[in-house]
């Protein structure tokens, strides 16, 4: 009836899907390129700008070899302690997340009104990066451990809760009637029709958001919230480069090893076993059992009171209140500023890392690699690059660039390499391999299956992650002016430090706005091409 609608009112055809789809692609290509050379202009980021201080990023580097461990005994502990803060945190957060991801499902939410309350928390927590959320919990409760964990549980809730409550909405409808039908009250029809069927799903969450966590508990001691990262911020303020390095090899062993064990962990509890089921839920009994384990064991090394985790809002409301009500007039221009620095950052960074990253991810990924060789060293400076959190490499670009946003882009273009090289990787390894056995059997070469079969497959998923990646550097970018890398990061720190919570709850909402409009963006082009 629309396509009979459409041609009595314009005498022609509607266009078709895949004409549409070329089209929003081609103006999606042109609004990216218009953006990435307005946010280069805006924070005057040119290539020869970078290429000026190659030799300083090389003499800064020259500096820092040999690395080397003065006190090997110290930082195996602070190691050990950010790996227990990223799995206490984890588990905190999961343990929210569960309730929290009933009340924002659409198919379990006891009301609408519910449901609009419970995933507005699960988009604060997602937006505000968790830095941000340390830097104040450090006011509020001390430097220390608990500061850290309850940042990364805080902020991982933004993750969990928004992956649980999608897991539940895909959930089959008939196992619910079924218990219904028994006459189950609402808690025992969750609990035996909807959680069997999304244990799979909230375990791959919980495995890979424990990797994100480790990344990301790394530098948390740089705003006194715990972990190695207090020993990495202490020798680059005291522009001991060597020992940094030391450090940063040290970290980089840790989350190498961690991405491994989480890779091993995810094929154990979700490929199905040979043995049944029995086996399956008694490998998911054990590792629900070794994840209390550790728990218990983190709150014991990192002394943390338990009841800290329950009173922290009743300590915390101080510092909180009094960034109520927000000004926005003390910083004027400056703010606006700020935030178009911070977005012009993240858009500069992203376009050249996807620039750098496809390649990457193209010769990573197993049955698209031209030769063994060429995939183990893509894997390995993938995992390198992931490997190292942006904002240590923000610092060595502003000691060899100087301050401001150049030296953040660059940190984050080189983050984007690796992050979205991985997602590239596993992109095209799930493409069918229907077309690429077609065009090698008629003798086409490696770059014709490249551009006929791999590429027209992969360009949705990589768009995707393209999108996932912009909102990301978004987040990134609003604290990567704790190191003097540009953006409103500088802003935001330097008003918590000076105690001027009013300028720092405007702040807070801008960033909020910047993040929450970014992602909304994004989610609106991958629904239309995606």
């Amino acid at each position: 009836m629309s396509t009979l609608l459409h041609i009595e009112r314009t005498g022609s055809k509607p266009p078709a899907p895949d004409a549409i789809r070329r089209a929003l692609l081609r103006t999606l290509a042109a609004a990216a390129v218009s953006a990435t050379l307005a946010g280069a202009w805006y924070i005057d980021f040119a290539p020869a700008t970078l290429l000026d201080g190659l030799d300083e990023i090389a003499a800064l580097l020259d500096r820092m070899l040999p690395p080397r461990l003065d006190d090997p005994g110290r930082i195996s502990v602070l190691a050990v302690e950010t790996l227990l803060m990223a799995v206490l945190g984890t588990v905190l957060a999961a343990v929210v997340s569960v309730p929290l991801a009933f009340l924002a499902a659409r198919n379990t939410t006891p009301h609408p009104a519910v449901h609009g309350a419970a995933r507005a928390v699960i988009t604060f927590c997602r937006a505000m990066p968790d830095l941000l959320f340390a830097a104040l919990f450090v006011r509020a409760l001390g430097i220390g451990v608990l500061p850290g964990v309850l940042a990364l549980a805080l902020h991982s809730i933004g993750m969990l809760g928004k992956l649980f409550a999608d897991a539940i909405e895909q959930t089959d409808t008939g196992p619910r009637e079924a218990v219904r039908a028994t006459g189950a009250g609402y808690f025992r029809e969750m609990l035996n029709a909807v959680v069997p069927q999304v244990v799979p799903a909230w375990i791959g969450a919980f495995v890979y958001r424990v990797d994100i966590n480790l990344r990301m508990s790394v530098v948390l001691g740089f705003v006194g919230a715990g972990g190695i990262g207090f020993a990495l911020q202490d020798a680059l303020r005291g522009l001991i480069y060597p020992r940094a390095l030391g450090i940063v090899g040290v970290i980089l062993v840790i989350i190498a090893a961690m991405e491994v064990l989480t890779i091993v962990i995810r094929r154990t509890l979700l490929t199905p076993s040979r043995s049944g089921p029995l086996r399956d839920r008694r490998t998911r009994f054990a590792f629900g059992a070794l994840a209390v384990g550790t728990c218990l064991a983190s709150l014991m090394v990192l002394q943390i009171d338990p009841v800290a985790l329950v009173t922290w809002p009743w300590q915390s409301l101080e510092v909180f209140g009094r960034m109520i009500p927000p000004d926005f007039g003390a910083l004027g221009i400056e703010l606006f500023d700020a935030a178009l620095q911070t977005v012009a950052i993240g858009v500069v960074a992203t376009a050249i890392g996807v620039v750098l990253s496809v390649p990457l991810g193209l010769v990573a990924a197993v049955n698209v690699t031209p030769h063994p060789v060429i995939y183990w060293f893509a894997r390995a400076w993938i995992l390198v690059v992931r490997a190292v959190p942006e904002l240590i490499v923000a610092v060595v670009f502003v000691a060899a660039l100087g301050l401001g946003p150049v030296a953040g882009t660059c940190a984050l273009a080189i983050g984007s390499i690796g992050f979205l090289g991985k997602l590239v990787a596993e992109a095209v390894e799930e493409i069918d391999p229907g077309p690429l056995e077609a065009v090698r059997a008629v003798g086409g070469g490696w770059w014709k299956t490249l551009f006929a079969a791999v590429i027209p497959q992969a360009v949705p998923a990589l768009i995707g992650a393209g999108l996932y990646l912009l909102d990301v550097n978004i987040r990134t970018s609003t604290v990567l002016g704790i190191v003097g890398a540009g953006g409103i990061g500088y802003l935001l720190f330097e008003s918590i430090r000076t105690l001027n919570f009013d300028i720092a709850g405007a702040i807070v909402i801008v960033v909020f706005g910047i993040v929450y409009t970014i992602e909304r963006l994004s989610g609106w082009i991958r629904s239309l091409v995606v």
